[in-house]
């Protein structure tokens, strides 16, 4: 239970009402934000291209097969596909999802599609937006596309569409995902529990989100990192960009 310590903290932030109670800071000029069009997203090192059954499944198909111990579908309520028959289910099902909005990552090297990521929970009259089914194959995995396919996705969010909350879930076992939100520069706000059961088994889910007034001091973090990978000449950044991120919130 939330203690008087903390409901004091709000009331000092947001103000109360005429009843001399606590009560949320006022949006006056908040109108809905725009949903998502299921259209590319261009980036230096990756495209997000909606994804299409029969222009990826092939490409996708072979990538995740180098993940031959299938550990990145451990955390997933789906997969692993030993066979492309079930792959091939497994896309025609996500493709004709209606409350999702689904994208295969592109390497821009290769042209050949390594990742798969989604919009989902979208609900514009709130301003909330969740990024998830995030699928990276070991062709993307800890490259700098990686990272530039999360920061095109949240800029799409928060500045072509006028979102104010976008969120990250994981189960709380994910400690790779856990990271991963932490090193983009997510705030941990806590867990559900039993939150579901996937795989015959239970899940803890932890929350993560990006507010829109954090995403001032996110942007230009992410705009230097991926600038020093690109003048690199082996792809790398000497500074991190949880390092980055940090330094530009104090700087603000």
């Amino acid at each position: 239970m939330m203690g008087t310590d903390v409901t004091a903290a709000y009331s000092r932030e947001h103000g109360v009402n005429e009843l001399g109670q606590p009560i949320g800071q006022a949006v006056p000029d908040w109108s809905a934000a725009s949903f998502p069009p299921h259209t590319s997203m261009e980036g230096h090192f990756c495209r997000l291209d909606p994804l299409d059954e029969e222009a990826h499944t092939g490409d996708l198909y072979d990538a995740f097969a180098l993940d031959r111990e299938g550990r990145n579908w451990t955390y997933l309520p789906h997969g692993p596909f030993p066979e492309r028959s079930a792959f091939e289910k497994f896309m025609a099902a996500i493709c004709r999802q209606d409350d999702m909005q689904f994208y295969v990552i592109v390497d821009c090297r290769t042209e050949k599609a390594v990742g798969i990521a989604s919009y989902l929970r979208i609900d514009p009259k709130a301003g909330s937006i969740e990024v998830g089914h995030l699928v990276f194959s070991p062709l993307l995995q800890r490259r700098p596309a990686a990272t530039e396919a999360m920061y095109l996705m949240m800029r799409r969010a928060f500045v072509e569409l006028g979102y104010r909350r976008y969120e990250w879930k994981c189960d709380v076992l994910n400690e790779a995902s856990r990271h991963a939100a932490l090193r983009l520069g997510f705030r941990f706000e806590g867990l559900f529990r039993q939150a579901r059961i996937y795989k015959g088994r239970d899940r803890d889910t932890a929350w993560f989100s990006i507010l829109d007034r954090e995403w001032s001091q996110l942007e230009p973090a992410y705009n230097e990192w991926l600038e020093g990978v690109r003048d690199s000449s082996d792809e790398q950044q000497k500074e991190s960009l949880r390092q980055i991120i940090a330094r530009h919130s104090k700087e603000t």
